[in-house]
């Protein structure tokens, strides 16, 4: 996942002087993409992916490609170990829920975003209502150029981790070893290691032995 210099690298002046100068008719492409920001919008769990391929579409169908620039959503590699021992290259979200979306604020690119399926709001500032006690609108807050660039950069040189639905406490029985059919009850995971330590009735007694992810499977 690479991201291109000018992405981090936009006008930090406040969104409705942005939005001003969208009126102007010799607005330039570079210009529009000085003014775009990246904003986090909060989606239904689990659509993520749905949101960004629904949004990419309605942008291009609704002619605002020039101000919806971008739609990510940031990952990590992990490596998910399955019951069988083989091992998955997956991708793991690192803001489950969210999507970031690199635009220009108006109020057409907003509704936009908004009238999304599975889209719920914008991160940003509540504003309360002059009456009654309901929920105000919330003010898109656009994220800085450090925190975007932190977020991107994260995503990019993570190294992937071992995920394995184990925690101590869970039942397992050895597939293979010198320990093999034995029972046991885990106590510590390690998943940078691919090892996991379990309490083993080793001569009647529990005895603590390290063993490898593939060597073990949860008991249901």
């Amino acid at each position: 996942m690479t991201y291109a210099s000018d992405e981090f690298n936009y006008d930090e002046s406040t969104p409705e002087t942005a939005e001003e100068e969208l009126d102007r008719p010799d607005l330039t492409e570079e210009a529009l993409k000085r003014k775009a920001r990246w904003y986090a919008v909060q989606v239904a769990s689990g659509c993520e992916k749905r949101v960004k391929l629904n949004l990419e579409q309605r942008a291009k169908t609704l002619d605002v490609e020039n101000r919806v620039l971008r739609i990510e959503i940031p990952q990590t590699p992990a490596i998910k170990l399955r019951k069988d021992g083989s091992r998955q290259n997956i991708d793991e979200k690192v803001f489950p829920g969210y999507v970031l979306v690199r635009m220009v604020m108006d109020d057409e690119t907003w509704s936009v975003v908004k009238n999304t399926p599975h889209v719920i709001n914008f991160v940003g500032a509540e504003q309360r209502r002059a009456v009654g006690r309901g929920r105000g609108h919330v003010r898109p807050m656009p994220l800085s150029m450090t925190e975007v660039e932190r977020i991107f950069k994260r995503a990019e040189e993570q190294k992937p981790v071992v995920k394995v639905d184990m925690a101590p406490g869970d039942k397992i029985l050895v597939l293979s070893g010198p320990f093999k059919d034995f029972e046991g009850e885990v106590i510590e995971v390690s998943p940078e290691r691919s090892k996991l330590k379990a309490l083993l009735s080793i001569f009647g007694r529990d005895t603590p032995v390290e063993l490898e992810f593939n060597q073990v499977q949860k008991e249901s």
